[in-house]
């Protein structure tokens, strides 16, 4: 490459892009250099994606209760755990100022066995029950046919459940633990890592295919309250703590969605999964492009130390390398952050997981993308560093 590539006007009035020019003067390199670190970042863009939607559908029921303020066993460490208390305690905190309702929320993710009309074969699935008279969910779909879950043996089936299931089928009946039901309607919910499809009934309902006796019904998974008009939440949420057992904790609807965040992010073996995967995508980025940036320096070794001899400064060269090793990392996510929409659309087809580009993975990838490549940069740059102009011409 002639050196004439690298002159500069020093005094800043006409200044050539070095860093630009050098990106662009080979296309080859810039295609392999784009690919290379394309697959690193296309990998950290799928291991986000999971990563967000993982919390996505492990939210997703909590966000769509319909309360402010919610009661459950303090030994509860995560929502598909199950740990019920008493309904008699719901009296209780229904007696306290400020709250308007109080209704029970029950819910089972261990016990309830489907059979799928596809195949006859029977499957674990999780099921939610509620008082139709009193709803509990924020799903239209199941608000407006609830009223067909106050005969004994109703469901709903979750259309969007995993396809085994059947539950996307126009099927009348099926059995839950060998009791027939009668399928009165869908909505559409979708599975999460624990659970491949939903079921919703009434509290009779639950109580047969339970089959739990009059003396003995389902315990309560959730206390779900409503608040009086001009209610503080605060207020309410101390007097029900006063009110009732320390086996039972009060959380707002804040607090329980970031309970659950919490455990998943912090205890369960999914979120950390995750955040290596996203970390070993950072690695091999760093090593495809401290290869990039060391062959390209290499290269052109010759030129800046020429620029070092005619007096440019060893920060200006600096500057050049680390600019370039930028406008790399940009070529190479642009066209990975592309090819992800595509990604997240099929995995979200065939797994029916909640795989959304958001402006948060947009951005932190995108931070990863240049943190990595400015950091190889960083390293690769010792070779300008130590450039001595009479040893290399």
């Amino acid at each position: 490459m002639a050196v004439g590539f690298f002159l500069a006007d020093r005094g800043g009035m006409h200044a050539v892009p070095l860093a630009w020019r050098g990106v662009i003067a080979n296309k080859w390199r810039l295609v392999r250099s784009s690919a290379g670190i394309g697959f690193a970042v296309l990998l950290m863009l799928t291991q986000l994606g999971f990563q967000e939607a993982f919390f996505a559908a492990s939210l997703r029921v909590l966000r769509g209760l319909d309360g402010e303020i919610f009661l459950q066993s303090a030994h509860k460490y995560q929502f598909a755990t199950q740990d019920p208390f008493s309904v008699s305690l719901l009296a209780t905190a229904k007696t306290v100022p400020g709250v308007k309702s109080v209704s029970p929320f029950y819910a089972d993710w261990y016990d309830l066995f489907w059979k799928s009309p596809v195949d006859g074969k029977v499957y674990l699935i999780r099921g939610f029950a509620f008082d139709p008279d009193r709803p509990v969910l924020l799903l239209p779909a199941v608000n407006t046919q609830r009223g067909r879950l106050q005969a004994t043996g109703a469901v709903l089936v979750d259309r969007r459940a995993r396809r085994f299931l059947g539950m996307d089928r126009p099927v009348a009946q099926s059995e839950i633990n060998g009791v027939r039901t009668d399928i009165v309607g869908q909505f559409a919910l979708g599975p999460d890592f624990v659970s491949d499809g939903t079921v919703i009934m009434s509290e009779r309902t639950f109580a047969s295919v339970m089959h739990a006796s009059v003396s003995d019904p389902p315990g309560v998974e959730l206390g779900v309250i409503k608040l009086a008009p001009g209610a503080d939440p605060a207020q309410v949420q101390s007097a029900l703590r006063r009110a009732l057992p320390a086996s039972i904790t009060i959380m707002t609807k804040d607090q329980l969605v970031a309970f659950e965040r919490a455990f998943q992010a912090n205890l369960s073996s999914a979120g950390p999964i995750f955040a290596i995967g996203t970390i070993v995508g950072f690695v091999v980025g760093m090593l495809i492009s401290y290869q990039i940036t060391f062959a390209e320096v290499s290269d052109r070794l010759p030129q800046y130390a020429t620029l070092k001899a005619i007096g440019y400064p060893t920060a200006y060269l600096l500057r050049v390398v680390l600019e370039q090793a930028g406008l790399n990392g940009i070529a190479g996510w642009i066209p990975a952050w592309l090819t992800s929409l595509g990604l997240y659309r099929l995995i979200e087809h065939i797994a029916l997981l909640p795989m959304q580009m958001s402006l948060g993975i947009t951005l932190l990838s995108l931070a990863l993308t240049l943190g990595m490549c400015l950091i190889s940069a960083t390293i690769a740059v010792g070779r300008v560093i130590r450039a001595d102009p009479a040893a290399v011409f």
